[in-house]
This record gives C-alpha cells, sequence and structure tokens, in this order.
C-alpha cells in the first residue's frame, strides 16, 4: 500500500524535494502543485501537511487564506472577468452573462463539465485604462465586449477540437 500511495503522490514528492522538505517554502510549493493540478486537492494537502511535518490545518489555513490558491478544480482556460467600478461602468456585466450563456455556466457553476473553461470574476486588474478587461489563463484582453468575449471563447473552442483532430490523426 505505501508503494501505491507514493507513486499517487510521485509529483508531489518531486517538488517537495525539490525545495529540500523546507516547510518555510510552503507557499512556492503550494504554488507548484496548483500548477500541477489547477487546484489544491484535499488528499494532496493533507499528504503535504504529512510530509512537511506541519498540522493540514497549517496548510490548508495558508491554502484558504490567499485569493491566488483554488480548493476547487478549475479548467484549462481560467476567465477572469474584471469588475471592478471602471470595467463594471463599461459592461463588464454583460459580458459575464454572455460566457456564463455560452459556457453554460451560472453563479453557482463556474467551470465547465469538460474541465475546459473557468469563469471568475475579480474586484481589479489594474488595467482601467483599457475597460473592460478580461484574462485569459496569463493573456489580457482589453475593451472588450460581449461578442468579443464570446469570440474568444469560439476561438479556443476551435483550437481544443482541431488538437483533438490532429491528435487522432496522429495516434
Amino acid at each position: 500500500m505505501p508503494n501505491v500511495m507514493l507513486r499517487k503522490f510521485e509529483k508531489v514528492c518531486a517538488i517537495i524535494d525539490k525545495h529540500d522538505n523546507n516547510p518555510a517554502h510552503l507557499i512556492p510549493i503550494l504554488q507548484e502543485i496548483q500548477n500541477e493540478y489547477r487546484y489544491l486537492p484535499e488528499d494532496v494537502m493533507t499528504f503535504l501537511a504529512t510530509s512537511l511535518g506541519l498540522s493540514p490545518a497549517k496548510v490548508f489555513g495558508v491554502a484558504s487564506f490567499y485569493a491566488h490558491f483554488s480548493l476547487s478544480p478549475k479548467g484549462k482556460y481560467v476567465i477572469r472577468l474584471c469588475d471592478g467600478t471602471a470595467c463594471h461602468v463599461k459592461g463588464s456585466h454583460g459580458i459575464l452573462e454572455t460566457l456564463y450563456a455560452k459556457l453554460k455556466l451560472d453563479e453557482k457553476n463556474h467551470t465547465t463539465p469538460d474541465m475546459l473553461f473557468t469563469v471568475e470574476t475579480v474586484a481589479c486588474l489594474g488595467a482601467c485604462g483599457i475597460a473592460p478587461v478580461v484574462v485569459i489563463n496569463e493573456k489580457v484582453y482589453g475593451q472588450v465586449t460581449a461578442q468579443k468575449a464570446a469570440d474568444l471563447v469560439d476561438e479556443i473552442m476551435m483550437k481544443e477540437d482541431g488538437s483533438h483532430v490532429s491528435n487522432k490523426v496522429n495516434s
């Protein structure tokens, strides 16, 4: 059983080793784990706590304190829509409604069932001069309209469908 457990957490072990099993490196370790899984699974955080000699409460406390960390699964493409004052005044709510309708999401369900998209609103992205602003993963889009947001989603869907087709051809 221990070998099965170690195999399950092999990538986590590599991340912990990279940081010399140092509990002082908890935040960068959590960042790397989130990059690997796209969120922080509960069983992984418990394993991490045990591995670093920390209480699970400490690890969960850090993970839940920082807005950057997610305790629920996120899609491959995370769409962050600014709803700060400038973006709100320039129509961010209409963009959000369009994204929700296009992706069949709502205020309770932010991630598509296929794990391709997650839609989040944020208080400010610090780009008020190009409001309304959408960030998809790390790419910033300014002066976005509802139609432009729908087009961006369509582009990603086409790219993803194309990658599935090319993968099938190459198989």
